[in-house]
């Protein structure tokens, strides 16, 4: 495993050698209390337990001690529980002391208005005075389960405690304890990490400590806002490098979600697109719901996809086994075609009147001979063209159902592949349990279980992509230069494109009629003839360009006629002259790449169909800056478009390269320039016939300060 380039060490907060409670309270009910009870009765603290409470000389037969000056040793952790107007005294102890990390449980901070905005920055300043690191404010706390720590309020630790190869961080507490309640189907969650504030420690900073920690297999995070886009982005690469999943459920998506993420925690929420492109980026599962990323990282915690990613369908109803095939085809995935010894297994075990051919279907006449449906579903699970098996199980059907629950664990235990049993029944019977006994988890619908597959499939294709390449470079946190926002002119835009190493047609600005046929019997016909202004953006809209003039009169007349038109619609924009540019050969593509200035992850570039219709069809990708040569050529594949590039109908193939070497220049140009850009359009990119290259038609640059 590789050792993360940009991380705080959390071992000695999520594996104390000595916790302080500050707070310490015999009210069972207080926040006090109820961390007091998970400490003492619930936990295994391998260290010292601390309890400060200065009006208590002894708790439940433990010392009290009145402050945290008075402890006979800086502790690793301090929780502090006590009212928000003492918080700030407790930290003020804490940091003389030179304790390493706080956890604060209180809240009425930031979530809280002016006033606990301006406690909360207090908090900030004197842990970064004294070196020391906060947990929370507004937090329910960290819980360790593997190594059953709870430093929580929370009543559910006790009953939340199947260990397992999970970890999980969140920022909110409800919808954490959510998914750690899915212990109930047999999830085992081994740490919970919810951030509440983040006023100093982040979700991003759990990511980054659970890519390293040998006890979690699969990370799972819920977010309602990331506040420092960097430091997300160095814990996404340092669990891709690691081959860690990350899977992740972003609230916030719409207006209604953004604004109640935004009461909730104060954080940024981002834009739905640009969060998305990002978790695409960096190899995160985006899920919609609790259920998908339940189901999604136990199937991830059971096992790792390989190469083999063809599903095999077993089951004893027809309807079940058409509805889940069909399930499989819309999710774009493939059922296994069967190597023949397993056909022929299958057709010496089953009925005559059984399907063998994948999907399985048994019928019910052979679910009361259990050795049998356990040495056919083994053989299917077993064969060499099938990633995993699916068993839906439409009905509780009482002993039968048993019969088949168990048969499933025993044929599990022979493969390696993954059989993921559905349970379809709102009736929970015995079987039911005996597979959350074993560790299965079933999901709930046919739909549910696929979906699960599909993004462990897809992920699996993205991870072996992956191997072998360099990390991805991260994008620095480049604050944006302080100034006026300006526009330059279509000529300044193209000039720094040049150069810059950007391939452009011919392009100058005449200030006469005259000059203007000068400059286009120089650069040969035919010419476009554009506006040039600094205040006329949408030239087209204005009646601003003249295609294809093909001599020197039509150059004369087309400077009459913009001229007229731009006087008409904007009678006070200043005029810089018509801007002459040799005209892209004949056929060809209009597409377009955009760049704007994301707050939270820094340029984002917008790729895909250009011209008129780009805000019409919508067909677009997007990537973070600076992009690879692989984020480059998945951009140009993605869109819906591509088969129109790939000669689709007898059209000659693009030149895709080109592309690609276009979208690598405009990535690297804004990164060489990224404190000054704020936006930046290129609309449309012609692209030629495989060899005729990729050419900026237009190009709009919006930047701060000089040019």
């Amino acid at each position: 495993m590789t050792q993360p380039a940009f991380s705080t060490d959390l071992s000695r907060l999520i594996h104390p050698r000595s916790i302080a409670l500050v707070g310490a309270s015999e009210r069972p009910q207080s926040i006090g209390g109820r961390t007091l009870s998970n400490l003492l009765d619930h936990s295994k603290i391998d260290g010292e337990l601390y309890l400060v409470n200065p009006t208590r000389s002894e708790l439940r037969g433990h010392r009290c001690w009145p402050s945290i000056a008075s402890l006979p040793q800086t502790p690793d952790v301090v929780v502090i529980a006590v009212p928000a107007s003492g918080v700030i005294a407790v930290m003020e102890e804490c940091a003389a002391r030179r304790v390493p990390f706080a956890i604060i449980l209180t809240s009425g901070f930031g979530e809280a208005g002016a006033e606990g905005e301006r406690a909360q920055a207090r908090l900030k300043e004197i842990a970064e005075q004294a070196g020391m690191r906060i947990y929370g404010p507004n937090c329910p706390g960290l819980t360790n389960v593997n190594q059953r720590l709870g430093m929580t309020f929370s009543p559910s630790f006790p009953h939340d405690l199947v260990k397992g190869p999970i970890g999980l961080a969140t920022q909110g507490g409800g919808l954490g304890r959510n998914v750690m309640q899915a212990m109930e189907r047999g999830i085992g969650i081994g740490l919970w990490a919810s951030t509440g504030n983040e006023v100093d420690l982040q979700v991003a900073d759990f990511i980054h400590y659970m890519a390293t920690a040998p006890d979690i297999k699969v990370i799972v995070t819920l977010l309602e806002g990331i506040k420092d886009g960097p430091r997300f982005l160095a814990a996404l690469q340092c669990a891709a490098d690691n081959g860690k999943p990350v899977i992740a459920l972003k609230v916030g998506k719409s207006e209604y979600g953004q604004r109640a993420a935004q009461s909730h925690t104060a954080s940024l929420t981002g834009s739905a697109e640009v969060n998305s492109a990002v978790f695409r980026q960096y190899g995160v599962i985006e899920v919609d719901d609790i259920d998908e990323l339940v189901d999604t990282a136990w199937l991830f915690a059971r096992a790792m996809p390989g190469e083999r990613e063809a599903i095999g369908v077993y089951c004893s109803s027809g309807g079940t086994t058409a509805l889940t095939a069909d399930a499989v085809g819309t999710a774009g995935l493939t059922l296994a075609e069967f190597a023949p010894e397993t056909t022929a297994l299958l057709r010496s075990k089953l009925p005559d009147y059984a399907a063998i051919n994948n999907p399985v279907d048994t019928t019910a006449a052979v679910l009361s001979d259990a050795d049998l449906i356990e040495s056919t579903l083994g053989a299917v699970a077993a064969d060499p063209n099938t990633g995993c098996v699916v068993t839906p199980i439409a009905l509780d059907y009482g002993e039968t159902t048993i019969r088949m629950a168990q048969t499933i664990i025993a044929a599990q235990k022979r493969v390696r592949s993954p059989i993921v049993p559905i349970w379809m029944s709102d009736r929970m019977g015995e079987g039911y349990r005996m597979l959350v006994e074993a560790g299965f988890a079933p999901p709930r619908s046919v739909g549910k279980a696929i979906a699960a597959i599909r993004r462990w499939t897809e992920w699996g294709r993205w991870h072996r992509s992956a191997a072998g390449r360099p990390s991805r470079r991260l994008p620095a946190a480049v604050p944006a230069v302080q100034g006026e926002v300006r526009s330059l002119s279509e000529l300044q835009a193209k000039a720094l494109l040049a150069k810059a190493g950007i391939p452009l047609l011919p392009v100058a600005v005449a200030r006469t009629r005259e000059e203007a046929r000068r400059i286009a019997d120089g650069m040969g016909y035919p010419v476009v003839a554009k506006i040039a202004s600094p205040d006329i953006l949408h030239k087209s809209d204005i009646g601003g360009v003249r295609v294809g003039a093909a001599d020197g009169a039509q150059v004369e007349l087309a400077w009459d006629d913009i001229m007229a038109s731009a006087k008409h619609h904007k009678p006070d924009a200043a005029i810089d002259g018509l801007l002459i540019e040799k005209m892209a050969p004949g056929g060809g593509v209009e597409l377009m790449a955009g760049v704007t200035r994301d707050p939270v992850f820094g340029h984002v570039m917008t790729f895909g169909l250009g011209g008129v219709y780009v805000e019409i069809l919508r067909d677009v990708t997007r990537r973070l800056l600076p992009l690879s040569p692989e984020d480059a050529a998945s951009m140009v594949r993605e869109m819906r478009c591509f088969p129109v590039l790939d000669g689709a109908r007898g059209r000659p193939l693009a030149d895709v390269a080109a592309l690609e070497r276009l979208l690598l220049g405009v990535s690297e140009f804004v990164t060489a320039n990224a404190a000054r850009i704020e936006e930046m359009d290129l609309n449309p990119i012609w692209v030629g016939a495989r060899g005729e290259g990729a050419l900026p038609l237009d190009a709009v640059i919006v930047e701060r300060g000089a040019a």
